[in-house]
């Protein structure tokens, strides 16, 4: 069985995550049989990092994408998620196994990434792509509030206190994490990671977004993953690069900004040593946007 090389790195960090990986052959193998699925390889590179992702044929000779994710505390209610958002704006949910984290999803085609365009016309695609999918769920509903992220991200930096390379900033970030899921005035279905990977071109639509990891609360806080990608806009003039993205989605400057420094300066990573996000941060902060 073909497991792509950054998902067994990711499976290998959590106990329940190498159970799942161990247990993926038998699980792929029920429901190849269950759906009338045939399997191609799946995908690599950014696809395969916290999913088995592939391409597959139903049996009425229809392409779909079976996907399966790894126990991933961000991305828990992706089936609910979809469902809720019913292909408007992201891909079609066609069959899920709720138990199995299995997902049986449109297939985009051609399925190329908006990267592919610049940065300036990734801005107006996903900034309509988020108006269309902030929606409040009505109660009941699964999904948890932005807090509970931001709150394990805070648990996990914390954990890291001697290996800040930059205390005072992390600390302001810390302290931001905490504040901004409270003060939001609206609060909605966000995507939380609607970024240019996660945005393919389709015939059902020109663009489709996947992947989404749901959680209820600040729109603003949904402008921040794209943003993160744009490194030399953010590095160059953060103030215009924010503001322009946050006109475009027609949310507060202030609370972008304040949410990409939070993440820039305070999120966990694999090294604090004068790491890409805390040289950003530190930008923002000399700049004065913060």
């Amino acid at each position: 069985m073909n497991f792509p090389a950054r998902l067994v790195e990711n499976c290998g960090k959590a106990p329940e995550r190498l159970d799942w990986l161990n247990r993926l052959p038998a699980t792929l193998h029920e429901l190849e049989h269950r759906w009338s699925l045939s399997l191609a390889s799946p995908f690599d590179g950014e696809e395969g990092s916290c999913a088995w992702v592939a391409p597959v044929v139903r049996a009425d000779g229809t392409a779909a994408v079976l996907k399966l994710g790894m126990p991933h505390l961000e991305a828990e209610h992706e089936i609910q998620g979809l469902r809720f958002w019913n292909g408007d704006p992201t891909v079609r949910l066609l069959e899920a196994d709720d138990e199995l984290n299995a997902m049986l999803l449109e297939r985009c085609a051609p399925g190329t990434p908006l990267r592919i365009l610049p940065e300036p016309e990734q801005d107006i695609v996903i900034a309509g792509l988020l108006k269309r999918a902030w929606r409040s769920p009505s109660p009941p509903h699964p999904f948890r509030p932005l807090s509970v992220m931001t709150s394990y991200w805070r648990d996990e930096t914390l954990r890291q206190t001697v290996r800040w390379s930059d205390p005072g900033l992390v600390s302001e970030g810390l302290r931001l994490f905490e504040e901004l899921p409270r003060t939001a005035h609206t609060e909605v279905l966000l995507a939380t990671d609607l970024h240019a990977g996660n945005v393919l071109r389709a015939q059902r639509e020109p663009w489709l977004a996947i992947d989404p990891k749901p959680f209820v609360g600040d729109p603003a806080y949904d402008a921040t993953q794209h943003l993160l990608n744009c490194t030399e806009r953010l590095r160059s003039d953060p103030y215009a690069t924010i503001s322009r993205f946050a006109d475009l989605l027609g949310v507060d400057h202030e609370r972008v900004r304040l949410w990409t420094f939070a993440r820039l300066a305070a999120e966990p990573r694999d090294s604090w040593e004068d790491d890409r996000r805390t040289i950003l941060a530190r930008a923002m902060a000399h700049s004065g946007v913060i």
